[in-house]
C-alpha cells in the first residue's frame, strides 16, 4: 500500500519525466531518496547523451551515489514513474536499493509486475521490496500524450514530404 510520501515523491518524478519529454526523450524520471532527502535524481537521457544506459534509474544511481561517494545505496527507495527494465532492475539490485516505487506498468519491458521478475531467480543475495501502481493515471497518460505527439509529428513530416514531391 502506498504512503503520502509515496505519492509526494512520485509527483517530483514526474516532473522530470515531464523534463525529458520536453528534451524529445521518452518520458520517465526516476528519484532515490532516503529519510526524506533526495540523495539523486534523472531523467531518461539515452538519446541526447548518445548513451544506451541514460535510463532515468541509471542516472539517478548515478546521482544518489555520487552524493553518498558510495556505490551502495542501501535504505533507499526509488521512485520511478515506469516499471523498470531488466538493465535498470539488476543496477538496482547491486547498489542494493530496498525499495522500488513506480507508477505505470511497462508491458513490453518491465520485469517487476509485466513479465518475469528476476528477482525471484534465487541467485542474488539482495532482494528488493517493490511497489506498483503509484500516480498510475498521471504517469500513463504522460507516456500515451508523447507517443502521440511523436506519432502525430511523423505524420505531419511524411504529409509535407509527399507535397514537395
Amino acid at each position: 500500500m502506498p504512503t503520502p510520501n509515496d505519492i509526494i515523491w512520485m509527483q517530483k518524478a514526474l516532473l522530470l519525466a515531464k523534463k525529458a519529454a520536453e528534451l524529445n526523450e521518452v518520458p520517465v524520471g526516476a528519484i532515490v531518496v532516503r529519510e526524506g532527502e533526495v540523495l539523486g535524481e534523472g531523467w531518461n537521457q539515452p538519446i541526447s547523451s548518445c548513451d544506451p544506459t541514460g535510463h532515468a534509474e541509471i542516472c539517478a544511481l548515478r546521482n544518489a551515489a555520487q552524493h553518498d561517494k558510495n556505490y551502495r545505496l542501501p535504505g533507499t527507495v526509488l521512485y520511478v514513474t515506469i516499471e523498470p527494465c531488466t538493465m535498470c532492475l539488476g543496477a538496482l539490485i547491486h547498489a542494493r536499493v530496498t525499495r522500488v516505487v513506480f507508477g505505470a506498468a511497462e508491458p513490453k519491458a518491465g520485469v517487476l509486475a509485466s513479465n518475469n521478475c528476476i528477482l525471484h531467480a534465487g541467485f542474488y543475495n539482495h532482494s528488493i521490496k517493490w511497489e506498483g501502481g503509484v500516480c498510475e493515471d498521471e504517469c500513463s497518460s504522460l507516456m500515451t500524450e508523447f507517443f502521440a505527439r511523436r506519432r502525430e509529428g511523423r505524420k505531419s513530416l511524411k504529409a509535407n514530404t509527399k507535397k514537395s514531391d
